[in-house]
């Protein structure tokens, strides 16, 4: 019995860690610049993320706002 309440007692932490994993993943995937990259910088896609990221920096003019807040929020 001790040890059933004391997995009960864990089983919040496991769930917010878990969903805690699952927003920083979306949250990384929606950063603000997925339709930029695909509008001027689908050829360079599969490059790796620096290629991408020197493309979106070429672009900087054309950017979307949210993308450009993004990209200077992370010092780029």
């Amino acid at each position: 019995m001790i040890r059933f309440a004391a997995v009960l007692s864990l089983l919040p932490i496991f769930v917010m860690t878990a969903t805690a994993s699952a927003q920083t993943a979306v949250e990384k995937q929606n950063s603000g610049c997925a339709r930029d990259v695909a509008r001027h910088c689908r050829s360079k896609m599969n490059d790796g993320d620096m290629v991408v990221l020197a493309c979106l920096k070429e672009h900087r003019a054309k950017l979307s706002k949210t993308c450009a807040k993004t990209l200077a929020d992370h010092g780029q």
